[in-house]
């Protein structure tokens, strides 16, 4: 590996955590989605920094950034972009805020489910198709969204077909005592701070192009598919953990060795992921949800019970 790749992410981490205080295993999945060209989902009570974060993030990248407000009277024209026609019949296309290297989606979840939908092909295929034309995203392009917990006031819960494009999901927690003190003891420099680039969307994409090339060895390999089949297998689970989580531990795991300066990927790897993996992409049944049993519990079974590779 070469040392630029293993220097700009620290670059990032510590431009970011100038601003950010705290919040160190989201800012590493933040890194992790970026190098897997991938995309992010950070869930959490408002107030916690969730916006603040990706915006900062944004920032270090360089290259185009944008921001959505999401709202309930949000149409999808307003994201994917619309033909403006002229008088003599001649039209143009106005491109959406989608047409950026990195797009924050915030509070998500307070878009209806027809808006929401918009963003689906754009982070699939890296394109929108208007009135039968498909345009191409910028390359790199990556999606932060935030959403409000599940239920909130206002909100349209993700679909499963949603929620399974966004390769992790992070939480974003309250502050410990000591980062709260911190924040507010420092919020003068905070909110004044200027967030320097410090990389570009080029070489984005040549650190991409190294975490291809991580080992992950067959071993490994069963171990995640292991993983997410005894997910899959559990009879309090609504609906299963489709092919998409078995690939997002295999990326994401790659891009994590990397941070960790290792160009092959071991077990702690997959474990470490396993929860930002699929908690987005577990729903428990009702019945299981009244004696108490979460997504996290289904999950935290799969880890204690499939055998880890020697």
């Amino acid at each position: 590996m070469a040392n630029d790749d293993l220097s700009i992410p620290q670059k990032i981490l510590d431009e970011v955590s100038k601003t950010v205080v705290g919040k160190a295993d989201t800012k590493e999945l933040l890194l992790v989605a970026l190098l897997s060209g991938g995309h992010l989902l950070i869930e959490g009570l408002p107030g916690t920094a969730k916006t603040t974060l990706a915006r900062v993030f944004a920032q270090t990248i360089g290259g185009k950034f944008k921001r959505i407000q999401f709202t309930p009277d949000m149409l999808p024209s307003d994201i994917t972009g619309f033909y403006m026609y002229s008088q003599d019949g001649s039209s143009r296309f106005i491109p959406g805020p989608i047409f950026t290297n990195l797009l924050l989606g915030d509070e998500l979840n307070r878009a209806t489910p027809r808006t929401q939908a918009a963003l689906l092909e754009a982070m699939q295929e890296s394109q929108v198709t208007v009135e039968g034309i498909t345009h191409l995203l910028p390359v790199p392009s990556m999606v932060i969204a935030s959403q409000l917990p599940y239920g909130g006031a206002g909100t349209y819960p993700l679909t499963t077909v949603q929620s399974d494009r966004f390769l992790l999901r992070a939480w974003s927690d309250l502050p410990s005592e000591e980062e709260e003190k911190e924040i507010i003891q420092n919020i003068d420099n905070i909110e004044e701070r200027v967030v320097e680039p410090v990389t570009e969307p080029q070489q984005i994409s040549q650190i991409r192009q190294t975490v291809k090339n991580i080992h992950l060895s067959e071993k490994v390999m069963d171990y995640i598919i292991s993983l997410v089949r005894h997910v899959r297998n559990n009879p309090d689970i609504l609906g299963v953990p489709s092919p998409r989580a078995g690939i997002a531990l295999y990326k994401s795991s790659r891009a994590l060795a990397l941070l960790q300066q290792r160009d092959y990927v071991i077990p702690d790897d997959v474990k470490k992921l396993f929860h930002p993996a699929l908690a987005h992409r577990v729903t428990v049944k009702p019945e299981a949800e009244m004696e108490g049993i979460t997504p996290q519990d289904i999950i935290e079974k799969a880890l204690e019970e499939v055998p880890v590779p020697k």
